[in-house]
C-alpha cells in the first residue's frame, strides 16, 4: 500500500536508482548542485 504526501517545490523529474559501489544514487540536473531536494520511493524496488 502506498501512502500519500504533499509536497511543496519548484520543479519535479522522474528518474531511476542506480547502483554506485555499495550504495545507489538519483542522478539530478547539475544546476540544482547546493539545493535542498527530496526523494520519493514510488515503486517496490527491484530484488
Amino acid at each position: 500500500m502506498m501512502d500519500r504526501h504533499e509536497i511543496e517545490g519548484h520543479e519535479v523529474i522522474k528518474g531511476e536508482v542506480k547502483a554506485t559501489g555499495n550504495g545507489a544514487h538519483v542522478f539530478v540536473p547539475k544546476d540544482w548542485r547546493g539545493a535542498d531536494v527530496k526523494i520519493v520511493r514510488t515503486s517496490e524496488p527491484d530484488e
